[in-house]
């Protein structure tokens, strides 16, 4: 079967988010004072062949620890489509 994955990527909780802060530096300049906090990160999408939709979770989840994501300073969380 074949799924649509869409990927959120973010810094954890405690981690600058240096590009973050940048926009929201940059927002403030241009005379957005309402701006609170803003969040910069990575949406990814793409599809995957899996003959089940346990076995897709599994593999999201490897190469989201593998390659998508560092581990380390980033959370994710994803979506599957048939």
């Amino acid at each position: 079967m074949q799924y649509q994955v869409k990927m959120y990527v973010s810094y954890k909780d405690g981690i600058l988010d240096p590009v973050g802060k940048t926009t929201a530096s940059a927002l403030n300049s241009l005379g957005y004072v309402n701006i609170g906090e803003v969040a910069v990160g990575k949406y990814i999408t793409f599809t995957l062949d899996a003959p089940s939709e346990e076995k897709a979770r599994a593999q999201i989840k490897d190469m989201a620890d593998k390659l998508l994501t560092n581990p380390v300073i980033e959370k994710y969380r994803f979506e599957l489509e048939v």
